[in-house]
């Protein structure tokens, strides 16, 4: 192996450790990145490329028929200048007027502008304009019919003088316009031929490289998930026989394919020694059969009870690769919806503090509704309007959403219209006011006042669970909070939270 096929192996080598060093976020990130820069690459020629067409060679098109226009209008203003000099009709007097203002037109259409037209085309320009000036100075004088006969006919000639000095201006001005539009294009000519092939070398190679991350993301993130998949369907079949799930992943994915791994050793060993346990158990005399029955269904229900102690970051951290996989895979909505599930998991089994920040409440709401919304489809609105500054204020961890959980059971679900849910969030003095709001079916009268009644005495029983558990938190939490509903039948139910507004200094801590 020569010493370049070795510094290229090494390197191949070291940017491997390096992508299965990085988190499937960066993974995601790179490729994305990669992606995105094809893109940008390709936009960016394409600009050139119109550029090259669009504008330069349109500026030497353009030039070019404006010159044209120029000497065409000078010639047909000196015909018509013949016709009504020798017969002064009305219809020689209209074309004529038409013509003069068609050459001003085309003469003054090009803007003297000496960085764009060069030297000499500035100075053949300025000397065409100028000359126009005199000849108009002179063609007027001869129009008006003022001179006297002698001076009628030396001005007469001076005008055809001044035509023919115009069109040869024109005419050096058409030349050189010609000779410079050439000169340019010749000098764009290589660019034209040049642009496309960098665009498609440096397509090819950016396509090669993502592609390449496409495969390596295959192999560091599809691949070992498909082996967890498969593994554990076997150890759901009660197989612990399987082989460790091998990856050379250290990332999320490793930690996770390690962590399954232990588990697995941990799981199989404790079943073999209750299988090792309940062969002794069967050699003992006829006496005990009723004991070791006994202690056999105990085994059995320990060994269901450890199948059933699933590991909380184990199903975080699967749910998340599925969830990338999903992302992947172009199934948005699903990765939204493990998403959503997965914080809502973490949020409630995570968050043992008393309070946290708003916006963490109002997340964990979004995320229900989201599921909700994936469940009713458009039967189902939410809105929220949080008048205050949700990532500085605090408030009683998981306040929203069992409101809103009971928004959607007891009022939107029962309508097969369906409905809305509104949150409103606000502050008034010292106090945050925290509104929920559904369209469901409502209340009968003699139940809102049974709830009304239940507020007052502090009595909950017939507020349901989670209405009743918020409640008695909060006036255990503040002295001065307070609930309040208001429910009208058919049309809705509004619940209204008053606490004290904290700001974010709390002593509680605030979570993840």
């Amino acid at each position: 192996m020569s010493k370049y096929n070795a510094a290229v192996f090494v390197k191949m080598k070291n940017l491997k450790n390096f992508w299965y060093s990085i988190t499937i976020k960066n993974k995601i990130s790179l490729f994305t990145g990669s992606v995105f820069l094809t893109i940008l690459v390709a936009v960016f020629f394409d600009a050139i490329l119109i550029r090259l067409f669009m504008i330069d060679v349109n500026d030497i098109m353009e030039d070019n028929s404006k010159c044209g226009e120029i000497i065409t209008v000078i010639d047909r203003e000196k015909e018509l200048f013949d016709q009504y000099v020798n017969s002064t009709t009305s219809e020689n007097e209209d074309a004529f007027k038409l013509a003069m203002k068609q050459t001003k037109t085309a003469v003054y259409a090009i803007p003297l502008d000496y960085s764009r037209l060069g030297e000499n085309r500035y100075a053949q320009l300025y000397s065409l304009q100028s000359c126009y000036e005199v000849y108009c100075g002179y063609r007027d004088e001869v129009l008006s019919g003022k001179l006297p006969r002698r001076d009628y006919v030396s001005r007469l000639y001076a005008v055809y003088n001044m035509q023919n000095y115009l069109h040869n201006y024109a005419q050096r001005f058409i030349d050189l316009t010609l000779k410079e539009g050439n000169a340019k294009y010749n000098e764009l000519l290589p660019k034209v031929f040049v642009v496309p092939v960098i665009a498609v070398i440096l397509g090819i190679l950016l396509f090669s490289s993502v592609l390449e991350i496409s495969r390596m993301m295959n192999k560091s993130i599809t691949e070992p998930v498909l082996k967890l998949a498969h593994a554990s369907r076997r150890i759901a079949a009660n197989d612990f026989d399987v082989d460790d799930v091998a990856a050379n992943n250290r990332d999320e994915l490793g930690e996770l394919i390690i962590a399954f791994n232990k588990m697995k050793y941990a799981t199989g060993e404790y079943i073999g020694a209750l299988e090792e346990r309940r062969q002794a158990l069967d050699k003992l005399h006829a006496k005990e059969v009723e004991t070791l029955e006994a202690e056999k269904q105990l085994d059995a229900m320990n060994l269901e009870l450890l199948k059933n102690q699933i590991n909380p970051h184990f199903l975080f951290n699967t749910l998340n690769v599925i969830g990338g996989m999903a992302n992947l895979e172009g199934a948005s909505t699903t990765e939204e919806m493990i998403t959503a599930l997965s914080s809502l998991f973490r949020y409630n089994l995570k968050h043992q503090e008393k309070e946290v920040l708003l916006s963490q409440e109002l997340k964990v709401a979004a995320d229900y509704m989201y599921l909700q919304k994936m469940r009713f489809g458009e039967r189902v609105k939410y809105t929220v309007d949080c008048r205050v500054n949700a990532d500085n204020v605090m408030v009683p961890t998981f306040t929203l959403q069992p409101i809103i959980e009971n928004c959607i059971i007891h009022g939107i679900s029962p309508k097969v219209e369906g409905g809305s849910v509104s949150v409103l969030v606000g502050k008034k003095a010292d106090k945050l006011i925290i509104s929920v709001t559904d369209t469901g079916k409502g209340m009968e009268i003699s139940q809102l006042r049974e709830i009304r009644e239940s507020l007052g005495g502090k009595q909950t029983s017939t507020m349901g669970i989670g209405m009743g558990n918020i409640f008695r938190r909060i006036k255990a939490m503040y002295e001065d909070a307070d609930m309040r509903v208001n429910s009208v039948l058919g049309k809705g139910t509004q619940i209204i939270i008053i606490l004290p507004y904290r700001a974010g200094d709390s002593i509680y801590t605030r979570g993840d």
